[in-house]
């Protein structure tokens, strides 16, 4: 859509597209597991929806009320994961690392609350397998857009929620 557009330097016209035309986001009406990934110092989430066909992700998207950069991000890793099976999908996130190149702290905290939400999706579907009733699995996330200037940090913590 945005291969005739001159593009500012650096400006890669997928994440453009991404931007101008998001994909898999909103809810799954049907899903095998959903996982949550929170900021509690500044409310943003990323809900991540999936939708397994044995270990095939069949059907993934993700809601947020993150930024633009959350939301491209999100794009791009449902892309990059839908189709392919776990195996796949886990490894995906380096493979997303490595192709969104140097980030700032508040990109990468961007890219890891998306990362976040699927690793809590996975946590539930690990849940479901072992028997335990778990509606969404939950990671508050250690840092925070608000700090992302002065704490380059990255991390998670568990919080069970069932």
């Amino acid at each position: 859509m945005f291969e005739n557009t001159k593009m500012p330097e650096g400006m890669d016209p997928q994440i453009l597209e991404h931007l101008m035309n998001p994909q898999n986001y909103g809810k799954l009406d049907e899903y095998s597991c959903v996982g949550v990934a929170l900021d509690e110092k500044t409310g943003e989430y990323v809900i991540f929806y999936t939708l397994l066909d044995g270990d095939v992700v069949k059907n993934v998207s993700y809601a947020t009320n993150g930024c633009q950069d959350t939301v491209v991000i999100g794009s791009m890793f449902t892309q990059m994961i839908k189709g392919n099976n776990l195996e796949y999908a886990n490894g995906a996130i380096q493979k997303m690392h490595d192709k969104l190149g140097k980030l700032t702290p508040q990109q990468q905290i961007c890219a890891d609350i998306v990362f976040s939400a699927f690793i809590a999706s996975m946590k539930n579907l690990e849940h479901i397998q072992a028997g335990k009733e778990e509606e969404v699995h939950v990671l508050k996330m250690k840092d925070s857009c608000e700090s992302a200037g002065m704490d380059n940090k990255k991390g998670m913590e568990d919080k069970k929620n069932g």
